[in-house]
């Protein structure tokens, strides 16, 4: 079963989806394709944790408004964050009567999210499925490694975590179509520096990668972009690497929402961002928006996640990774 790729019934699709980013996302080179923006990053919340639940509150609210939905007509939600035991997403979820099932695949929640809800629309159990996540970089920060306040310096390999929320309304209709999923097995490869999270998530994506190829038979240059959330700069390249290695070059094709989402040298920001936020908000307002206008036909997204938690990195442990695949296809004409 580890080499099934699952395909799905052919109306599986977005039939919304919504985002909401802190100012660095909304200033950075795709900022006018976010739902919301607050250059406060506070949402009117006295706390960033608060903050972030607020972000999964309003992206969820304007991917129902988009489709004219309420509450009563999402079935199930899927959702999960990188705060402890997942409480933006229980908080900031706390008022929709919806049922609720928490995940935690790190940045790999979005794609993950997407791919469950996929399987259960496509099987039938749910008509419709909401799959949410967020991360808020003053929040994630200080749980991982220091709080913003310690000023720590960050060594080049280090990324940004982006400050967002992205919330997707998933099932039978005529939208951006979820064609296939590919599940991601955990991966360690001994990295153990929390301030080189690519390095960490970039043979899991491989792992994936190359496991989907080998059974579809197909080629990178059957796809128009081969996305990756969020391996950054520092991961990016190495992937590439393995991949070619393997005797399979994704150069051409590749991009990653970590490397798309801001400007690495006018905004200082190493190699690029990271959190469950960056490739979610990337997906829900710049990816999905291309595909349903036709810019982009055929597409591959690799969630990648480092596993981690404070006690692990704590103790010395090396970072377990994760890749989730999902074939994305524009709408049917």
């Amino acid at each position: 079963m580890q080499n099934k790729i699952l395909k799905f019934s052919d109306g599986i699709c977005f039939l919304s989806s919504g985002s909401a980013v802190g100012r660095c996302e909304f200033e950075g080179p795709v900022g006018d394709c976010f739902d919301i923006h607050d250059k406060s990053d506070r949402f009117g919340m006295k706390t960033w944790e608060k903050a972030e639940s607020e972000m999964q509150r309003l992206a969820l609210n304007v991917a129902m408004s988009k489709r004219g939905l309420s509450e009563r007509d999402i079935d199930v939600m899927f959702a999960g964050d990188l705060l402890n035991q997942c409480v933006g997403s229980s908080y900031g979820l706390l008022d929709f009567d919806i049922p609720y099932f928490g995940l935690y695949g790190a940045c790999s929640t979005a794609v993950e999210g997407i791919m469950l809800s996929a399987m259960m629309a496509s099987a039938g159990y749910f008509g419709c499925c909401a799959a949410v996540t967020s991360s808020h970089n003053s929040s994630a920060e200080r749980q991982y490694r220091t709080p913003i306040e310690y000023g720590g310096q960050r060594p080049p390999t280090a990324q940004w975590t982006v400050t967002g929320s992205g919330a997707f309304i998933i099932g039978s209709g005529d939208g951006v179509r979820i064609s296939e999923a590919l599940a991601g097995i955990v991966v360690e490869k001994g990295i153990k520096d929390a301030n080189n999270m690519g390095a960490a998530m970039a043979p899991a994506a491989a792992d994936t990668l190359l496991r989907y190829f080998e059974i579809s038979g197909r080629s990178p240059d059957s796809f128009d972009m081969i996305l990756t959330g969020d391996l950054g700069a520092e991961g990016s390249s190495i992937l590439c690497e393995l991949m070619y290695a393997s005797g399979c070059d994704i150069a051409r094709r590749h991009n990653d929402c970590g490397m798309i989402i801001y400007d690495r040298k006018r905004q200082d920001m190493h190699s690029g961002g990271s959190g469950c936020g960056c490739s979610a908000v990337i997906l829900a307002s710049y990816i999905i928006p291309k595909l349903y206008r036709g810019e982009l036909s055929d597409i591959l997204a690799v969630g990648t996640g480092a596993m981690m938690s404070p006690a692990s990195i704590q103790q010395g442990e090396a970072i377990p990774a994760i890749g989730h695949l999902v074939r994305l296809e524009k709408p049917h004409i």
